[in-house]
């Protein structure tokens, strides 16, 4: 299944609402050793569904906020035992939280330091049984990688490096003339040639051809591949595929007439319409209900080093106009006087006290609220950069300035899947994100950024 054209593992969906009637049945077990033996089961569900249901969810999100619904290879089990610990006790300090506010919400002492005995037990055992069919390749689609070039080798990169993913690549076939370097392939068997490629697919039980070739113009078999389409196998051509599972655009490999034939890079005026709404009336919220903070704020940016809380400073925004953002300086006062524009690296000697609080929470992000409330921004969007990057960005990166046609955001799809970058190569790997989340973009794909910002924010990560 596809969100927001990015290719979910059904196995994963499975695995992730499983483990939700786990967490509901552990509470609910516990429970029924609590109560009247005579009460019927249908009474004491009905009774205790909503604070079961409470104690699932929450549990749930911990579980996300640890990163436990990340199955990455390099995670290992004293590294997930951790993660595991967290999640409970980030569960327990959360419930304490919403029991203190709302009393009627309690299910009970010993029912919840039951439930968390259950809980644990059957937690261990659903993560072990889905290890089990993750490393057996159980529930995958096999299939082929039609070429052996760069794009290839980058595909079968991702797809070692993704554990959830429920694809079983089978083998590569090259052209003839094809170049192949030996680490392109890794382990998998490679064939060169593509006579009898629906017999060899269907003798193996290959239901996925992904057409990965640099270099398709002459050497593209169009009618096994249409043999192959009619006997029922799914063909998927490698940039798509690229887009798929890892939620960015392959901009350095895809040609112009991909992106103009392919779907999305449109938002009706309503989903428009929809978007300045939430943002405006999200920002003005958060204005007023932050103000006491920003005050505080602004005081101990003045207090701790010279020069104004506030820093403003010019950025490309929609349609490459030029606007000027607004941050609490973070930095000492003319930090660029002797060097000119320069990106901020980690560790920056130019950081101040107070600033480094800032950066970490995030906090010196805030009045960006502002320039989303005058239109200038969006909440979520590509990062608006300044005039001399933007001009140097613009000649060395493809597609750099299609990245414009969007109002910038104070948070974005790039920001929340790749680490602060501060060289070019990092401009070109967000851009990638950019242009997938510009493809894609929606109020619902907006919601979901924003509830990325908020874990990395919490857990601080990324912050220069």
């Amino acid at each position: 299944m596809q969100l927001f054209n990015r290719y979910v593992s059904l196995r994963e969906v499975t695995f992730i609402i499983g483990e939700g009637f786990l967490i509901f049945f552990a509470v609910f077990l516990a429970s029924y050793f609590f109560f009247d033996p005579h009460l019927e089961l249908s009474d004491l569900l009905i009774y205790f569904w909503p604070k079961i249901l409470l104690i699932t969810l929450v549990t749930q999100f911990s579980l996300y906020f640890n990163d436990l619904y990340e199955f990455k290879v390099s995670a290992s089990s004293l590294e997930l035992a951790t993660r595991m610990v967290q999640a409970i006790g980030m569960t327990s300090i959360s419930l304490a939280v919403i029991y203190f506010i709302w009393p009627d919400a309690i299910i009970g002492k010993w029912i919840f330091f039951l439930s968390l005995l259950f809980l644990i037990t059957f937690l261990v055992s659903w993560r072990f049984l889905y290890n089990i069919a993750i490393s057996k390749r159980l529930f995958t689609r096999k299939a082929y990688i039609l070429g052996a070039g760069e794009l290839a080798k980058d595909l079968l990169k991702q797809v070692s490096t993704r554990r959830d993913l429920s694809y079983d690549i089978r083998g590569m076939i090259a052209h003839q003339e094809e170049t192949l370097e030996p680490a392109n392939s890794g382990s998998l068997p490679v064939r060169r040639g593509f006579d009898s490629l629906c017999e060899l697919a269907e003798e193996e039980g290959i239901s996925h051809i992904i057409v990965a070739m640099d270099e398709k113009r002459g050497r593209l078999p169009y009618k096994e591949l249409l043999s192959c389409k009619v006997r029922g196998l799914t063909i998927i051509d490698g940039e798509s595929f690229f887009e798929q599972i890892t939620g960015a655009l392959l901009v350095d490999k895809i040609n112009p007439s991909w992106l103009i034939f392919s779907d999305g890079f449109r938002m009706s005026p309503i989903s428009k319409l929809m978007k300045r709404l939430v943002d405006f009336t999200l920002a003005l919220f958060m204005f007023v209900l932050l103000s006491p903070l920003l005050a505080l704020v602004a005081l101990l940016v003045k207090l701790d080093s010279k020069g104004p809380a506030i820093f403003s400073q010019e950025r490309i925004g929609e349609d490459n106009r030029p606007f000027m953002l607004h941050k609490f300086r973070s930095m000492k006062e003319n930090a660029e006087e002797e060097s000119g524009p320069v990106w901020a690296t980690e560790d920056d000697p130019r950081v101040t006290r107070v600033g480094r609080i800032l950066r970490k929470l995030r906090i010196d992000e805030l009045p960006q609220l502002w320039n989303v409330i005058k239109g200038e921004m969006s909440f979520v969007g590509p990062r608006p950069e300044r005039p001399f990057f933007v001009a140097q960005l613009k000649t060395k990166v493809p597609y750099y300035r299609e990245r414009h046609c969007v109002k910038p955001g104070v948070t974005g799809w790039a920001q929340v899947m790749y680490p602060y970058g501060s060289t070019e190569e990092d401009a070109l790997e967000k851009l990638k994100y950019d242009l997938y989340y510009i493809k894609n973009v929606s109020v619902l794909f907006d919601l979901l950024v924003i509830f990325h910002t908020v874990k990395i924010v919490l857990l601080g990560r990324g912050s220069r």
